[in-house]
Formats: C-alpha cells, structure tokens, sequence
C-alpha cells in the first residue's frame, strides 16, 4: 500500500502529537517496510527527520504553495495526495478541507476534545476552528482513530459519530523510554541541569487543566517530612503560571520547585527525557483530563513510579500499575508521594508492574493494529 500521512507534527512537533506521529510513522516503517510511506511536510524542519527508504517527504511545490505552507497543509495538497497514496491519515484531528471530493481512503487520529470540556481554557476563535476541523475530519474520514475508550465516549456523545465507525487504537512510547542508561550517562544529566535527588516530575505545559498548582501543594504537604524537589517539564506563559509561582513565592518553596524549560532548550531536554525519568522518583500527572496521557506510558517504561487520575483516559493508560487519585485532592496526592517516598516495598512493586503495563503498549502491537484499520479499509471500501 500507498499510505500518506498529515506530517508536520512530526517534523515540527517536540512533544505530544508531535511524539505520537513519530512513533506511529517510525513503527510502521521499521516492522511493515513493504508499503511505501508518504510523509506530508508544509515546511522543511531542521528538528527532525526520517532515514528510512520506505519513508518519503513531500513539501509544497511552486512558489505560492512554498509561501503559503498553511494553505497548502489545509486545502492544496489533496492534489499531492492523490498523485501518491492509496490510504491517507491525519495524525493530529483534521484532514485538508475538500478531500471529502477525492476518492481517497481516509483515516484521522481524534486524540481528545478537551477543548469541548474546558472551553474556557482556550481562546475563543480556537475552540471554533478546532470544533471545525475537527467535525469535517469525524464527518468526511472512513475510519476514525480514538487513542483511548474515553476519547471514543466523547465522539459519540458530543459529535453523535456512530460508533462502529471508530477503531480504538491506543498510543505507544517511544522506545529509548525501554532502554536504561549507565550509571556516568545519568550523572552527567543531573550535572547538566543542576539537578539533585530524590525529585518529584511532573510533565506538561503548565496550564489549569494540567493542574500544577495543587501539585505544588501536595509538594509543599510533603516537605513538611522531608526535603526533597520537584522539576516541572512544561511550558506556560499566562495567568495560571502566575498563580503558580505566586504560590512557590509565598510558601517559600523557590529553589525546591524547578522549571527547566525556563532555562533550557525543549528540544534537549526532550533527548534526555528517559535519563530525567529514570532518576525521578515518582512521575506525578493529577491531569483534569486527557485524550491518552503518554507521560504515564513514558514514565512506567523508564521504571518510574506514576501517581496520576482517577478520570477519563488515565486509569486507562495508567491500569493498576499506577496510584489512581482524585486530581482535586491534594492530601491524597501527598499521600501517595509520600508512599513511593517512604515505602521500599511498594515503590519496587509499583515499578514492576509499571514495566509489565507499558510492554502491552509496545511500538509493534500499535503498529500492527493501525496498519489492520488500513488493511480493513481497503477491504470495505
């Protein structure tokens, strides 16, 4: 087969669906190099880029496309597409607009709608474009993608999709999270961010929904016993991030909560993500909700413990292998912190079963099950 891909999330994307096409696209090469691979790119990126023979980019071509890559990324390209693929998938919620007019076969990945659930989070000409792209790509796409059973509930309650036209299919990790690093590899990460041990990690952009403040409450429950640190990997700019360091201000807890993305390029850090895991001596993520929650998956592969939520998709990725909280109860959130801290005994056997858990996500298992919605496509279709 001819499979074409939505890739500028991959070339350009450092973290969430930028990892989450990376992996699918890198997967699917390196375990089923019989099909050809068209990678779809509105810009030449100097982050990333694929080597294998079965992978081939496609940028815009004449001038006005090249000087235009959004449009061409959202409307021309279907003349590009048609040219090459037999399959076309939308990795990141949307598909061009007019592509429902090509006799193309259409897959699009729908990771969440949380803007659906916290309109408010988002600005608001966002939550408009996002509910247009998304409603064209649910309506015009042959088989939809749900990366968890939460996000599938939410496309048939919210956008009334049937049901039977949505393939649950669950989100992988990459596989450095599986390999350990020596003993001098890890040294020289916590030297290279001034790091020191035992910390906390939480990981996300540092916003409402993330829920970073009450984090930082459960931290400060904590420090109360013993002393210890927690490094924020995430990215925040606006009001929530304010209230967040007015806090760490006011509780003298500056220097104990680090952010490394204020001092650091995202893109290195995101390289020495498995060592930063590796040290850490809990994965902490009480999110509101999310689409999937790959930071779990990332964490247990690492041999990391995870305390995370007791809500939507979460007690999915996280099974029994992780402490399930109420994310709105920072004493339980303590609690469980304190638990991994304290408890030798169960902190092994939260990384036992965290390694177990994240082996039935594996790159190929989620390979092999996209390419069974592509084979089953070309079937009814």
């Amino acid at each position: 087969m001819n499979i074409g891909f939505d890739a500028k999330r991959a070339f350009h994307n450092v973290t969430g669906l930028g990892n989450y096409s990376r992996t699918i696209i890198d997967a699917l090469s390196s375990f089923f190099p019989d099909n050809t691979y068209y990678l779809f790119n509105p810009k030449k990126s100097s982050l990333y880029s694929f080597h294998s023979k079965q992978l081939i980019e496609i940028n815009p071509s004449g001038i006005v496309s090249a000087l235009l890559p959004s449009l061409w990324r959202s409307r021309w390209m279907i003349g590009d597409i048609e040219k090459r693929v037999d399959i076309y998938h939308g990795l990141s919620n949307e598909l061009p607009f007019g592509i429902h007019r090509s006799k193309i076969k259409k897959v699009v990945t729908i990771h969440d709608l949380i803007f659906e659930h916290y309109p408010d989070q988002y600005k608001k000409n966002d939550v408009i474009i996002y509910r247009k792209k998304f409603k064209y790509a649910c309506k015009h796409a042959d088989i939809i993608i749900a990366i968890s059973e939460s996000t599938k509930k939410d496309l048939v309650d919210l956008y009334a999709v049937p049901p039977e036209k949505i393939e649950v299919c669950y989100q992988s990790c990459d596989q450095r999270f599986f390999t350990r690093a020596n003993p001098n590899q890890k040294e020289t990460v916590l030297d290279h961010y001034g790091l020191q041990t035992p910390y906390f990690l939480s990981v996300g952009s540092i916003i409402e929904r993330k829920n970073l403040l009450r984090i930082c409450m459960a931290f400060k429950q904590l420090q109360q016993e013993t002393p210890c640190n927690l490094v924020v990997i995430g990215k925040g700019n606006g009001l929530y991030k304010e209230d967040v360091l007015n806090y760490i201000t006011k509780e003298q807890l500056t220097g104990k909560i680090i952010f490394l993305e204020d001092n650091f390029r995202s893109d290195a850090i995101q390289k020495d993500m498995p060592v930063l895991y590796q040290h850490a001596t809990a994965l902490v993520y009480p999110s509101l909700m999310e689409g999937f929650g790959i930071p779990v998956l990332e964490a247990m592969a690492s041999g990391t413990p995870v305390i995370t939520s007791n809500r939507s998709s979460l007690t999915e990725a996280g099974g029994d292998a992780a402490q399930c909280i109420d994310p709105l109860d920072t004493s339980a959130m303590a609690d469980a912190m304190k638990r991994i801290l304290f408890d030798h005994d169960f902190r092994v056997q939260c990384i036992q079963k965290g390694l177990q858990h994240a082996q039935t996500f594996n790159n190929q298992l989620t390979a092999q099950k996209v390419l069974s919605i592509y084979k089953k496509l070309n079937a009814i279709l």
